[in-house]
């Protein structure tokens, strides 16, 4: 039988450096005007795209750093896939979407 580990995981390991990147847009949302989630994309001169998230649990206190986790695709076409989807789940849950 495992057990889990009461160690906290290290933010460095989901750290992704994409060379001479851009912005590309970003996105917040929000919940009874709580930020619930921040999704950010980078281009970078290759043609490949790191979508960046943070998610704040609303069962965290606020002020909390939140859990990020970046997701790398090969094209914008599919970056920008993944992020609809991502918006229009939380909209599905009630938050409301910013610019």
């Amino acid at each position: 039988m495992s057990q889990r580990s009461n160690v906290a995981p290290d933010p460095a390991e989901n750290q992704v450096t994409v060379p001479s990147s851009r912005k590309l847009y970003s996105y917040e949302a929000r919940r009874e005007g709580r930020v619930i989630a921040k999704i950010a994309a980078f281009g970078a001169s290759d043609g490949s795209v790191v979508v960046e998230t943070k998610v704040h649990p609303v069962n965290q206190p606020l002020g909390d750093n939140g859990i990020a986790r970046p997701f790398e695709f090969p094209d914008a076409d599919y970056a920008r896939r993944f992020v609809d989807e991502a918006l229009l789940a939380l909209e599905y849950l009630n938050c409301d979407i910013v610019d």
